[in-house]
């Protein structure tokens, strides 16, 4: 049982220094402009697009990897392969001032973390199969936190090395004094502190021959019969599902900010609206993930959305302190679901529980962009009040397609 915890905590570690270099990017872009290479917002927007989209499709592909070898030369080369380009990154851009120097390892840093994704969550689910789902839920927690992290930790250590303000004021203004706001080294050694988790998942995983004999002991138990049968409909309903919460919990958050702005909301205010959001989204993930291996995962997850339709719903017409309620309510409801559907897919198909995590990651990251785009679409056409309650009965549809899908399997000990 120590040897499975290890191997849990290994992975949430390296998830958590994953996602901080992961989240560090937008305010990396915003330094490099304003102080050491001019950036235009459609090459930042480039760059982050591009980023996010070899994020998302490789999952799938290193899903499979990882059934087949385990991972754990995939999983912990990964986190160094995404770190190590990322660093990469930054010294080209401070040492040379190209951009297109910079982009290349940038964008290609995350399919290191692509590779990590499914990894994680195959290990996360398997260290013990009885507490899966709330296990899943702490290794999306320490993903989240490293993303609430990342910016933060980034803005905190440039401001320390790059104490002179006047510097990025005088770039705006075309005076050439770059000079003064060009140190980029808290960054590059920041990334020292992957070596520790690299270290630790690579001697926690199992090697192949423990992985491949760990799935020989479970066919032989009869856990699962999936292997002959792909239940394609199954898919179709967990990716309707997916489809809808990312036009909802995902696509909506982008636009929190906006929508308390517009009440006249000063920065620090609907940043910490916005922070508090995300946070109730991941820690309510241990809730819904210890209730969903004691009960019905399918309802478990169709409780968590359908009850946050109403916070989305009238999050628009509140001001002032319940507004934060509200804001706890909709993200901490509908992100308990997250976990969830991850590891709903794995019960789909058990022998395959990579794949279906690097699937089903990939598809939630892709339409979590795709809703993003779709509420700043309709929120222009219609308004964002209106638009919230939309997504209020989008996210409640979503919940009910959830006593669609098949009753989970009961894991072994």
């Amino acid at each position: 049982m120590r040897r499975q915890y290890r191997l849990l905590w290994s992975v949430c570690y390296g998830h958590l220094t994953n996602d901080i270099f992961a989240s560090m990017t937008p305010v990396l872009l915003t330094f490099l402009a304003a102080g050491i290479m001019p950036m235009s917002n459609i090459q930042i927007g480039l760059t982050v697009g591009i980023a996010q989209l070899f994020n998302a499709l490789p999952q799938p592909f290193f899903g499979l990897r990882a059934d087949r070898s385990g991972g754990r030369r995939l999983g912990s080369f990964g986190l160094l392969l995404h770190v190590g380009l990322f660093t990469l990154a930054v010294l080209l851009a401070a040492l040379t001032r190209q951009y297109w120097l910079m982009f290349f390892p940038l964008v290609i840093a995350p399919i290191g973390s692509a590779a990590l994704h499914p990894v994680g969550a195959l290990h996360a689910a398997e260290a013990v199969p009885r507490r899966s789902a709330f296990h899943m839920a702490i290794f999306f927690l320490m993903g989240q936190t490293g993303l609430a992290l990342g910016p933060a930790l980034a803005g905190i250590l440039l401001d320390l090395a790059n104490p002179n303000l006047l510097g990025r004021m005088s770039a705006l203004i075309g005076v050439n004094d770059f000079g003064m706001q060009n140190d980029v080294t808290p960054i590059l050694a920041l990334s020292l502190i992957s070596l520790p988790a690299i270290l630790l998942m690579y001697t926690s995983m199992p090697k192949h021959h423990e992985h491949h004999a760990a799935k020989e002991t479970s066919k032989s138990d009869g856990a699962t019969g999936a292997r002959q049968h792909f239940p394609l409909m199954a898919f179709v309903i967990l990716g309707a599902i997916v489809v809808l919460r990312g036009l909802g919990q995902q696509g909506s958050v982008a636009f929190v900010p906006l929508l308390f702005e517009q009440k006249g909301w000063g920065p620090a205010a609907y940043g910490a609206i916005a922070s508090s959001y995300w946070i109730a989204s991941g820690i309510s993930g241990l809730i819904f993930g210890r209730l969903a291996d004691r009960y019905d995962r399918r309802l478990v997850m169709m409780l968590s959305m359908v009850l946050s339709a109403p916070a989305f719903f009238f999050l628009p017409a509140y001001d002032g302190a319940f507004a934060f309620v509200l804001a706890i309510a909709a993200g901490g409801l509908s992100g308990g679901a997250h976990s969830l559907i991850v590891v709903m897919a794995q019960d789909l198909i058990p022998l395959r529980k990579g794949f279906a995590s690097g699937a089903i990651l990939g598809f939630i990251f892709g339409t979590g962009a795709i809703g993003s785009l779709a509420i700043g679409a309709i929120s222009d056409s219609i308004g964002l009040a209106l638009t919230f309650q939309l997504v209020a009965g989008v996210i409640a549809l979503a919940g009910g397609l959830s006593l669609l899908l098949p009753r989970q399997r009961q894991p072994a000990g």
